[in-house]
């Protein structure tokens, strides 16, 4: 008898409306490379913490189902992090079992662990034919400041938008606008220039930076890297988005 795959969760959430169409059942998984500094689940970060749930795949889809009702015809499940992706084998198990009941599934991912390299690209086909959305976080389209925000750069990341675009996976397009870090007027230019090159793009969205996360990493003992950072303006999120030309994408 096969054993079944069983997936680290750190949480779930029965009714999130941010994280795709819908009412969505919102699955967070366990672990992430990257270290952002707007980081509002550092919690999330490693995949050996204790404290996290372990299920597997069916046993997930057993308890979204309790709020199909909920959903709408929009609505479905949608699996964050973390990073879904490093927990690939997981996630083509739990996305292949909802598809098989009709649910609409969403990853939401920024596509660091992207690579052409087997096994990872031939389970990522499998995975994508399941998939029905992506909402793909752009953090930094310049590489330099990526570095310093998330300690990796963003070639993989963005290897992995044109990617999508080429096999027509649809995506929205995530960004978070942090004053000082991802708010300059010619990174959100280039950044718009980039989007423009893909075929795929369904919605561009600004995420406006909070602070509700900063609790976390003092709960964690960790100093907090965006000490004094306020959320942007109403003029500078409405900057961001004309420059990203989020109107045309409604």
């Amino acid at each position: 008898m096969k054993k079944e795959i069983v997936g680290r969760i750190h949480s779930t959430e029965n009714f999130g409306t941010v994280d795709g169409p819908g009412v969505r059942f919102v699955v967070f998984l366990q672990g992430c490379r990257m270290r952002c500094q707007f980081c509002h689940n550092p919690d999330t970060w490693s995949l050996a913490t204790k404290a996290t749930r372990e299920a597997t795949a069916k046993e997930m889809v057993t308890e979204a189902k309790h709020f199909r009702e909920f959903w709408g015809n929009e609505g479905g499940m949608t699996v964050s992090g973390g990073e879904p992706l490093l927990q690939i084998d997981f996630l083509l198990d739990l996305f292949t079992k909802a598809r098989k009941e009709g649910i609409h599934t969403t990853l939401d991912t920024c596509g660091q662990p992207f690579t052409r390299k087997e096994p990872f690209f031939s389970k990522l086909k499998q995975l994508l034919a399941v998939t029905d959305l992506i909402l793909y976080d752009v953090k930094e389209i310049n590489e330099h400041r990526h570095e310093l925000l998330t300690g990796y750069t963003n070639k993989t990341i963005l290897e992995f938008a044109k990617y999508l675009s080429d096999v027509n996976k649809p995506i929205w397009i995530r960004h978070v606008l942090v004053p000082k870090i991802t708010d300059f007027d010619e990174d959100l230019e280039a950044l718009s220039e980039f989007i423009q090159t893909l075929n795929n793009v369904q919605k561009v969205e600004i995420l406006p930076y909070h602070t509700m996360g900063e609790f976390k990493w003092r709960e964690l003992n960790l100093d907090y890297p965006l000490k004094g950072i306020h959320p942007p303006t109403q003029e500078r999120v409405e900057n961001a988005r004309r420059r990203l030309c989020v109107e045309k994408y409604k």
